[in-house]
């Protein structure tokens, strides 16, 4: 058996050996009766990018995902996994996901739950190897039924290694997990994309995101309405994040400021969302009772719902 050592450190052997795009979709369209979910996608994923695919609810991350993974067919519109269809590298081992539901047998234990699924495959690594690389392999006799949502979030993350699949594809990975739980598990996965394996993982966390990915994707409205890095997304909003202390606040009097985007009021503190920073500040400790003002740059959440929510009149 390879050591621990040697493990890590080679690339994930279920990848082509010329490596083209992880994802490459140009186009994609989905309808579902009179909804169209995907509305012309273009998405590219190159070989090792921990890519983030975020959205609000209906966004169309779910069908986005389905037709990655072969699960359902666009209308229009090319969608290509490592070079040949999604179908295909599902088949040849080059693709797994952990998703939210499903997939699991109460009475069996952890081991044997891995253990069956590695039957299936006519090559797969050790299952102690996946186990301890999902953080569970202390509790293998544990019968699944007695498992924590959590820890059944991480038995589906060792089923998913034992392909050693160069595309590792997460819906809300994380759910049911603490944050201890989630924070290891998250080290775990970039421990593997360090390796070169690539992954795509839709999240509510917008933490996580933050954190852990090399790029965001955001869609709505089945349109992907940005993609860059961390700072690159930030950056779409302009203006800053005010908050303070003011009893008695008067949300229409700040409303009316120069440079003021929105205002929310909560208790006792306000947070502003303004293009002039200094200028409110200003007048908040000259010329009113504030208190405990703290100017920052835009967070991930609020430009998040800034991109997310412009076209909901549409």
């Amino acid at each position: 058996m390879e050591s621990t050592s040697l493990t890590q450190e080679r690339a994930p052997r279920s990848t082509p050996r010329t490596t083209p795009a992880a994802i490459a979709a140009s186009g994609l369209t989905k309808r579902f009766g009179r909804v169209r979910a995907v509305d012309g996608a273009d998405l590219r994923v190159e070989p090792g990018e921990v890519v983030a695919f975020l959205g609000p609810n209906g966004a169309g991350k779910s069908t986005t995902i389905d037709v990655i993974l072969g699960l359902t067919r666009p209308d229009s519109g090319e969608i290509s996994v490592f070079g040949t269809t999604p179908r295909s590298a599902i088949a040849r081992g080059y693709v797994s996901a952990v998703l939210q539901t499903g997939g699991l047998l109460k009475d069996l234990t952890v081991r044997e739950t891995v253990q069956l699924t590695a039957s299936l495959f006519t090559d797969s690594r050790p299952v102690d190897e996946v186990l301890r690389r999902a953080g569970i392999l202390e509790i293998a006799d544990r019968m699944v039924g007695k498992c924590s949502g959590g820890q059944q979030q991480r038995l589906r993350f060792a089923m998913a290694l034992l392909s050693d699949p160069g595309l590792l594809i997460l819906d809300e990975p994380t759910t049911g997990m603490d944050v201890e739980g989630r924070r290891s598990f998250w080290q775990a996965i970039r421990a593997d994309a360090d390796r070169g394996r690539t992954v795509l993982f839709a999240t509510h966390y917008l933490e996580e995101a933050d954190a852990y990915a090399d790029r965001i994707i955001l869609m709505s409205h089945g349109r992907i309405v940005a993609d860059g890095s961390t700072a690159d997304i930030k950056g779409l909003v302009a203006g800053r994040i005010l908050r303070a202390t003011l009893p008695d606040a008067d949300p229409a009097a700040l409303a009316g400021f120069p440079g003021v985007k929105d205002v929310e009021v909560q208790g006792e503190r306000i947070v502003v969302g303004t293009a002039d920073s200094d200028g409110l500040a200003r007048y908040l400790l000259t010329e009113t009772d504030a208190r405990d003002v703290e100017i920052s740059s835009q967070n991930l959440e609020s430009v998040f719902l800034a991109l997310t929510t412009e076209g909901d009149a549409r």
